[in-house]
């Protein structure tokens, strides 16, 4: 019995963390093993918000828009999770990119214990708190997919 692994096919997608005033931008090295935080875009108009979005998606070749999609603490889909869901989908077809969601209830807690950590404050780090959460939401996206692809395929010899 031999086993082979499935070659992993390289990725360029951007992770987002949507919110009202900003939109944290992450970035993913080509083999889909590390995220890490890129910009934040201050919203003003959809149309200049989706022309430095564009930019970077053009830099970097994004093939996908992962996006953090902030469920109630009960799992189900609030008023906020709902606007970022009518801003992604306007957002994927002005880019004509596809969009997958991930849960991202406690990323920005998340980003704001990692800043505090590192002895800096939350409240004057909001644009760099909307970074690490665009790059926590991209991680996790990651490494799901990473985990998928390597269930090894097994051929059997006779």
């Amino acid at each position: 019995m031999t086993s082979q692994e499935q070659p992993k096919p390289f990725i360029s997608a951007l992770g987002l963390d949507v919110g009202r005033k900003r939109v944290g931008v992450a970035g993913c090295d080509r083999t889909g093993l590390i995220a890490t935080g890129i910009t934040t875009v201050e919203r003003t108009t959809f149309e200049r918000d989706v022309e430095q979005i564009r930019q970077i998606v053009n830099e970097r070749q994004v093939q996908v828009l992962v996006i953090g999609l902030p469920y109630s603490m009960d799992g189900s889909l609030g008023f906020q999770a709902r606007q970022v869901q009518k801003f992604a989908t306007r957002l994927a077809k002005a880019l004509k990119l596809p969009v997958e969601y991930v849960d991202e209830r406690l990323t920005s807690f998340q980003a704001e214990q990692l800043l505090i950590a590192e002895n800096r404050s939350p409240s004057r780090n909001k644009g760099l708190i909307d970074r690490k959460a665009a790059s926590l939401i991209l991680q996790q996206w990651l490494d799901t997919r990473r985990a998928n692809f390597q269930r090894p395929v097994v051929a059997i010899e006779y």
